[in-house]
C-alpha cells in the first residue's frame, strides 16, 4: 500500500512540475570544463598584474568548520590529518596545537574522504564532501601526494563530484578501493564502487545501482582482505526537493577483493528494505576473533503510533490536524489560550478572537498548525525511526537491531547529514555512533550514553580511534575537532585553523571597525579588523569574535549612525534587531496571517538597510517587504516576486538578493531563487521583470546597483543547483532593459572568467572601473568594468568565496569565505590602477607616513631582531630590474639605493628603512642642524640588526625603470 501511495504521489509531483520542465533547464558542467577551468584559474594566479596583494585571515577559528574525516598515525597519534568540507587538508605534527595547511591550491579544495597510508608517507584524497548538504561543494576526483602534501598528483575519477570512502589494501599500497557517490544535483551514470591495482593510474567500476544511486560507505573484513562490504544510497537533491532515501539504498559484499558484489540486505535478511531507507554507514571489528559488522542507516519509515492518551502537553498541533468545527468550538479560552502562548502567536490572535474566526468559517483550525509549519521548525519536527544501528556476526547474511526504541535526537529529517558508525578494532561490542549527537555504547548498541560533551559542537561526521590506546578519540564535527583521552567523558578543542564557512560579512565604521559573519551551523559573530591569530586569549578568557546569535548565521547590516544596531538572523528568515552593546534582542520580521498561504523564506533570507534613512530595512521572503521603523512593523511591496514556488520539502521560490540603488531612495531590485530579477524605481509601487533574457532557472546569487550611474546594475547568476558550473555576470546601463554578459574577455580584452559559478559582486566606492567577483574558487578583480579580470593575488587558497564587502574608511576588501573565514586585503593601490595609470610605464603610488621608533631592530630576549617595513607600492607596464634610492628630501643626500625585480603589473616593495653607514657623518650633521636645540647631540648607532634606520624627516623614494622614473615623498614622524 505504501509503495502504491509513494508512486501515486511520485506520479502526481511529475505533473505539477511538467509546466516548469518544458522550459530548458540547465545541464551539468562536464568534467573536462571544470579541470580546464582549474587550469585557467592556476594561469590567472600565475599571470595576474596584482600579485603584489597579500590577503591576510583575520578569522576567527575558535568556532571552527565542518570536518568530513580525520586520520591520525597509529604510531605516534601526536600526528595527524583533518580534512574540511570545504577548509581543505591540515595536518598537524603537535597534537593538534598548530596546523598547516596542504591542500590549498589543486582544482577543488572540497574533501569527502582522506586515506594515509603512513607506512609509506602517502596521502590519498577524495574531494567533494559526502554529507550532502546545500553547501557541498562538487569535487574534482582523487588525488595522491607522496611527499606529505608538499605535491599532488591527481588520480582520476573527474565525474565523481563527492567521494564518500577510500580504502587501502592493508598489505599492497597499490590496491585501493573508493566509494564514489556521485553528483548532488544532476543524474549521473559515473557512481558507484571502483578499485585500483596500480595505485590509481586504472579504475575499473566494479558495482553500479543506477544515476541516481551512489556509493556511501565501503569497509573491509578484518580477517580477509577480499572480503569488503559496501553501501550504496539513493539520494535526489534539488532547489526545491530532497528525496534522501530509496530503493537504490541497501548493503553489498564482495568476497573476491571487491570484483563482484551480492547485494545482502534482502527482505530477509532483517535490514530494512523498500523506498524509506536512507543513508547507511558501516563499520567492522573483531568480537573474540571473529568478525562483526554493523550498518547504521537513516531509516525514513514512520515511527509506531503510541496509545493516544491524557497529555501534559495540553492543546497539540496533531490534535487540531483532525479536529472538527464543532470540536473546536468546545475548546476552553484557557486551553486555546495557552496553545497561542507556547507557539508564541502575535497578541493579535487571541483565544476569543480565533474563535470567532474558525466559526464564521473564515480559517479552518488546521490553519493553528499550519501558521506554524515553516521551514525551520520542519528540519527537527519529525516522526521518522531516524537512526538506527544494525549488527550482523554471520557475515552480513543475517541482521539484528541493536537496540528496538528508536534513538531520538540523532537525525530529526536531516538523517542525509550523517550515519556513521565507528567500532574499535579488538573490541567490536565498543561501538559508537555520529548524528547530531555522537553516542557510545560498550554493549554492541544494546545501550547508549551521549558523550556531546560541553565542549563539543553537534552534528558530527568523522571519529577516528586509537587502535594502541583505547579511548583515546579525535572526533571531527560542524564545530571543527575534539579530542579525549578519556573515551568521551572529557574533550578538547583543536581548534587553531581559521576554517569557518561564512555565508555572509559585513563591517562597521567605528575606529578600528569591526567586522561580522554569518557562519554555517555557527551562528553570528563579531570581533576587531585587527585580528591576529594567537593563543593569549586563553589567559585571559576573552576571545577577540564574541558570538552574537546561533543558529546557521546569516546576513548582517549593521547601523552605521551608533555602530551597534544591526540586523541578523538564522535560516529562513528568522531575524532580530540587536543592540550590541547591551545584548537587547528583539524578533523581527513579517508574517503571514491566519488562513494566508505561509510566506516562503529561502535558507539565507536577503535583507539590506537603507543607506538613505537608516530607519528603513527591506528583507525578502517571496514578496519584498518594508519596515519604516527598524523592523518593529512591515508592510509588502511587491506580490510574489517569483515563479510561485515548487512542490517540495525545500522552501523555492524565494527571494535571494535585493540591493537599493545608493543613488535613489526606493530604486529596488529583487531576485529569486528560480531564476528572476525585477526592479521597482518607485518604492514598490510598480515592478518590472528584467530577467527574460537570462539563462532561464538559475539562482540569482547577487544583484548590486551602481553608486555610479542610475542605471546600471549588476548581477550573478549560478547554476550550482543543477550542477552547471559556469560563470554568469551581467550588466545593465538602462535600469536591466538590455543586459550584456561580462567576464567572458569581451573583445580581447584580457582573460576571462573560469567556469566557476559566481556568488557575489561588489562595485568599486572609489574607482568606477572596479569590480569584485567572488566565486566557489575564489576572488577576481576587474580593472575594466568587467572586459576582463585579474585573479587576487598573494597566497589566498581556491577556496569558496560567499561574500565581499569593501570597509569605506580604510580601503580594505574584507572577503568571507566558506571554508577559510575571513580575509582583509587592502586595495587603495588597486584604485589607483584606473585607465589614466595603465597606460603609464611606471607609477609610484603615495607613501604611508611611519612614525620613528627607538626600538627598531630591538632584539628582545630570545627572540629574533626584525627590521620595520614600509609598504611601497607601484605599477610597472613591464616586468624587468628596476633601480632605486632613498634620498633626504631638503638636502639632497643619498641615503640608501638597491635594485629589486619587478613584474608587470602592481608590485609591493618593502623597504626596511635602513641607511647606509658611509652616509652617517653627512646624515647626522642634516639632522643636527635641523634640531631646535643644536647644543644637544644627535646620536645615530646600529640597532641589534646592525643597521642603523631613519630618523624623522621627509624622504624622496626614486625608482627608475627602462629610463622611466617614478617618485613619492614620504615621512618618519
Amino acid at each position: 500500500m505504501r509503495r502504491s501511495a509513494t508512486i501515486l504521489r511520485s506520479l502526481l509531483v511529475a505533473f505539477c512540475l511538467l509546466p516548469f520542465f518544458l522550459v530548458a533547464q540547465p545541464t551539468a558542467t562536464p568534467a573536462e570544463a571544470r579541470l580546464q577551468a582549474a587550469t585557467q584559474r592556476r594561469d590567472l594566479t600565475q599571470n595576474s598584474l596584482l600579485t603584489a596583494l597579500e590577503p591576510q585571515n583575520i578569522g576567527p577559528s575558535v568556532f571552527s568548520g565542518r570536518v568530513t574525516d580525520v586520520d591520525a598515525n597509529p604510531t605516534d597519534p601526536t600526528h595527524f590529518y583533518v580534512a574540511y568540507a570545504s577548509g581543505g587538508l591540515w595536518y598537524t605534527e603537535s597534537n593538534g596545537t598548530r596546523f598547516r595547511p596542504v591542500f590549498d591550491h589543486e582544482a577543488s579544495m572540497t574533501i569527502g574522504d582522506i586515506a594515509v597510508d603512513w607506512k609509506n608517507n602517502v596521502i590519498w584524497v577524495g574531494t567533494g564532501e559526502a554529507n550532502s548538504s546545500r553547501s557541498s561543494y562538487a569535487g574534482t576526483g582523487l588525488y595522491r601526494s607522496a611527499d606529505g602534501g608538499k605535491t599532488w598528483a591527481w588520480r582520476g575519477l573527474p565525474e565523481s563530484h563527492h567521494i564518500a570512502r577510500i580504502i587501502l589494501h592493508p598489505t599492497n599500497p597499490e590496491v585501493l578501493w573508493v566509494a564514489v557517490l556521485g553528483h548532488l544535483y544532476s543524474p549521473n551514470a559515473e557512481r558507484g564502487i571502483y578499485k585500483t591495482t596500480d595505485g590509481g593510474l586504472t579504475w575499473t567500476r566494479t558495482l553500479f545501482v543506477d544515476e541516481n544511486s551512489g556509493a556511501i560507505d565501503l569497509c573491509l573484513d578484518p580477517n580477509d582482505a577480499n572480503t569488503l562490504y559496501a553501501a550504496t544510497w539513493q539520494r535526489d537533491r534539488r532547489a526545491w526537493h530532497f528525496n534522501g532515501a530509496g530503493l537504490g539504498s541497501g548493503i553489498w559484499k564482495s568476497s573476491d577483493g571487491g570484483v563482484n558484489w551480492l547485494k545482502i540486505s534482502t527482505l530477509d535478511s532483517g535490514f530494512p528494505t523498500g523506498d524509506s531507507v536512507g543513508r547507511i554507514g558501516l563499520c567492522a571489528g573483531r568480537k573474540n576473533g571473529k568478525t562483526v559488522l554493523y550498518a547504521s542507516v537513516d531509516n525514513q519509515n514512520s515511527k509506531p503510533k503510541k496509545e493516544s492518551g491524557p497529555t501534559s502537553e495540553g492543546l497539540t498541533k496533531d490534535q487540531l490536524r483532525t479536529i472538527s468545527r464543532v470540536d473546536f468550538g468546545k475548546l476552553t479560552d484557557e486551553q486555546l489560550g495557552d496553545y497561542l502562548k507556547k507557539n508564541d502567536f502575535p497578541e493579535k490572535y487571541t483565544a476569543r478572537k480565533v474563535k470567532d474566526l474558525v466559526e464564521k468559517n473564515k480559517i479552518p483550525p488546521i490553519a493553528l498548525v499550519e501558521y506554524l509549519e515553516d521551514a525551520n521548525n520542519k528540519l527537527f519536527e519529525t516522526n521518522y525511526r531516524g537512526a538506527e544501528l544494525y549488527r550482523s556476526d554471520d557475515g552480513g547474511r543475517t541482521w539484528q537491531n541493536t537496540h528496538g526504541e528508536p534513538l531520538d535526537g540523532m537525525h530529526f529529517t536531516y538523517g542525509y547529514y550523517f550515519s556513521n558508525v565507528r567500532c574499535l578494532p579488538e573490541d567490536a561490542d565498543q561501538v559508537y555512533l555520529l548524528g547530531f549527537l555522537i553516542i557510545r555504547s560498550e554493549d554492541g548498541g544494546k545501550t547508549w550514553k551521549s558523550i556531546n560533551g560541553d565542549n563539543v559542537h553537534v552534528d558530527h561526521h568523522a571519529l577516528w580511534l586509537d587502535p594502541v590506546h583505547p579511548g583515546h578519540l579525535i572526533n571531527g564535527n560542524d564545530g571543527g575537532v575534539n579530542l579525549s583521552w578519556d573515551n568521551g567523558t572529557s574533550w578538547t578543542k583543536a581548534n587553531t585553523p581559521s576554517v569557518g564557512q561564512f555565508y555572509a560579512i559585513a563591517t562597521d565604521e567605528d575606529e578600528p571597525y569591526r567586522v561580522y559573519g554569518g557562519a554555517q551551523d555557527n551562528g553570528v559573530w563579531v570581533g576587531p579588523s585587527t585580528y591576529k591569530a594567537s593563543d593569549e586569549w586563553q589567559q585571559t578568557g576573552r576571545y577577540p569574535y564574541q558570538s552574537l546569535l546561533g543558529g546557521d548565521g546569516m546576513q548582517v547590516q549593521v547601523d552605521s549612525r551608533d555602530n551597534t544596531t544591526l540586523y541578523t538572523g538564522f535560516q529562513f528568515g528568522n531575524y532580530f534587531r540587536i543592540n550590541r552593546s547591551t545584548r537587547a534582542l528583539k524578533s523581527i520580521g513579517p508574517r503571514h496571517d491566519l488562513g494566508e498561504r505561509p510566506l516562503r523564506f529561502n535558507w539565507q533570507t536577503p535583507i539590506w538597510l537603507s543607506r538613505h534613512q537608516q530607519n528603513v530595512l527591506y528583507l525578502g521572503a517571496n514578496k519584498l517587504y518594508r519596515s519604516f521603523d527598524q523592523g518593529d512593523h512591515w508592510e509588502a511591496i511587491s506580490g510574489d516576486l517569483t515563479n510561485g514556488g515548487q512542490a517540495g520539502n525545500v522552501p523555492y521560490g524565494t527571494l535571494t538578493s535585493i540591493h537599493e540603488s545608493p543613488l535613489k531612495f526606493g530604486l529596488l531590485y529583487a531576485g529569486s531563487d528560480d531564476g528572476l530579477l525585477h526592479v521597482t524605481r518607485d518604492g514598490g509601487e510598480t515592478w518590472t521583470r528584467i530577467s527574460d533574457d537570462f539563462p532561464k532557472k538559475l539562482w540569482v546569487s547577487r544583484v548590486q546597483a551602481s553608486a555610479y550611474e542610475r542605471g546600471r546594475v549588476y548581477v550573478a547568476l549560478s547554476g550550482y543547483r543543477w550542477d552547471d558550473f559556469r560563470a554568469y555576470l551581467y550588466v545593465s546601463e538602462d535600469y536591466g532593459k538590455t543586459w550584456l554578459q561580462i567576464g567572458i574577455g569581451l573583445d580581447g580584452a584580457g582573460p576571462a572568467l573560469p567556469a566557476e559559478p559566481i556568488n557575489v559582486v561588489r562595485e568599486d566606492p572609489v574607482n568606477p572601473d572596479l569590480l569584485y567577483v567572488g566565486t566557489d574558487h575564489g576572488v577576481y578583480i576587474s580593472l575594466d568594468r568587467g572586459r576582463s579580470f585579474q585573479a587576487l593575488g598573494g597566497d589566498f587558497p581556491a577556496v569558496p568565496v560567499h561574500d565581499l564587502v569593501i570597509q569605506p574608511q580604510t580601503n580594505d576588501l574584507l572577503i568571507g569565505t566558506h571554508g577559510r573565514s575571513m580575509y582583509k586585503v587592502n586595495i587603495e593601490a588597486v584604485q589607483k590602477l584606473t585607465p589614466a595609470t595603465l597606460t603609464e610605464p611606471l607609477v609610484v603610488f603615495d607613501i604611508t607616513k611611519i612614525k620613528f621608533s627607538r626600538n627598531w631592530g630591538k632584539k628582545e630576549p630570545y627572540e629574533t631582531a626584525k627590521d620595520p617595513e614600509l609598504a611601497i607600492r607601484f605599477y610597472t607596464a613591464t616586468t624587468g630590474k628596476a633601480t632605486w634610492t632613498v634620498k633626504h628630501k631638503d638636502s639632497g643626500l643619498v641615503l640608501e639605493s638597491g635594485t629589486l625585480d619587478a613584474v608587470k603589473g602592481l608590485n609591493q616593495f618593502k623597504y626596511d628603512l635602513h641607511f647606509r653607514e658611509e652616509a652617517l657623518k653627512k646624515y647626522r650633521d642634516i639632522l643636527q642642524a635641523a634640531q631646535k636645540d643644536p647644543k644637544n647631540p644627535l646620536e645615530i648607532t646600529a640597532a641589534d640588526t646592525g643597521k642603523m634606520y631613519l630618523r624623522k624627516a621627509t624622504y624622496i623614494f626614486t625608482l627608475e625603470k627602462n629610463g622611466r622614473v617614478g617618485t613619492q615623498e614620504f615621512v618618519v614622524e
